[in-house]
């Protein structure tokens, strides 16, 4: 049967929508009454899991569970890193800003570009290392000011683990194509998800000095597991189809300037000085990366671009 021709304009809407949920996750997690970041991670990983599991259910039925165990080595892997990007989202945000945290994610796209061309040998745009030199300038105007923002350090302590995630997706994505090189399978976006909540869940349960949420906390939880991640990632699946590499990265970027917006409407969180200048000169290089990339797919060159982290 023959798929049918990509809609751009359906799979904008996707992703616009993807990015909307993502964006969530920061104002969610200042809402919370619950402080443990274990517990946060639990609920979190058990929720989404849950979701991903009905949904494979529902769309699959009998089938779901070979689904599941025909993700392959490539999705036990992706699963792996996928995981603990979860765990690393919500300690960055326990300890740090939500522009700070969500600006620092979004360099996923240049730090896996930096990644294929130091351990696989990829060619690396001339505009993505200029992005990459004007992003590390923000990285450091960001850093600088989390030297001596508290005490005990505890913005600079997660402006790291911020910048872990891109580094555990670049890890992920580098060894998922070597697996898939050696295996030729591409790992299922949806099960691997599944996995992934499975894989975060128990060591976030043994981990939390015990499970104290209240129902109100549950309720948010469930929400952030479900719509923030679980919906976000479906959405993202289903604009694959229809939208360049270039395009999806540049939408991604929705989420990067709506947390901090949220965050700031919900509950009066500000980003500092430091956080402005250093978000604003990141953001200035993807979007400058991303429309170079997407002008030269649509003259046909080659140029690979990592799509956007679950």
């Amino acid at each position: 049967m023959n798929r049918p021709p990509p809609d751009r304009g359906r799979g904008i809407a996707l992703m616009v929508g993807a990015g909307l949920c993502w964006s969530s996750g920061g104002l969610i997690v200042r809402s919370l009454g619950v402080d443990n970041a274990w517990e946060i991670v639990f609920w979190r990983a058990l929720f989404m899991a849950l979701f991903v599991a009905v949904l494979l259910i529902a769309l699959q039925r009998r089938g779901a569970w070979a689904q599941v165990r025909g993700i392959g080595r490539a999705g036990v892997v992706s699963a792996f890193f996928l995981a603990a990007q979860i765990y690393l989202f919500i300690l960055a945000l326990r300890n740090t800003s939500t522009a700070n945290t969500f600006v620092l994610m979004s360099l996923a796209p240049l730090v896996t570009a930096l990644a294929g061309r130091l351990f696989l040998g990829e060619r690396v745009a001339w505009i993505t290392w200029g992005a990459i030199a004007v992003a590390l300038a923000g990285i450091a105007v960001m850093f600088g000011a989390g030297l001596g923002a508290a005490p005990d350090h505890s913005q600079l302590v997660g402006n790291l683990f911020a910048l872990c995630v891109p580094l555990a997706y670049a890890c992920q994505i580098l060894a998922v194509r070597r697996v898939r090189g050696a295996a030729g399978a591409s790992p299922n976006l949806m099960p691997t998800i599944l996995v992934a909540g499975l894989i975060a869940l128990l060591p976030a349960w043994w981990l939390a000095p015990g499970l104290t949420a209240g129902a109100r906390d549950i309720a948010l939880l469930a929400l952030m597991g479900s719509v923030q991640l679980g919906l976000g990632c479906l959405l993202m699946t289903l604009a694959v189809p229809h939208l360049r590499a270039a395009e999806m990265g540049l939408l991604a970027l929705i989420e990067t300037i709506l947390a901090p917006l949220w965050v700031w409407i919900g509950i009066g969180e500000t980003p500092g000085i430091a956080a402005i200048t250093g978000g604003s000169m990141i953001i200035a290089a993807l979007l400058a990366n991303g429309i170079i990339a997407l002008r030269d797919q649509s003259r046909g060159a080659a140029i690979p671009a990592p799509d956007r982290r679950p």
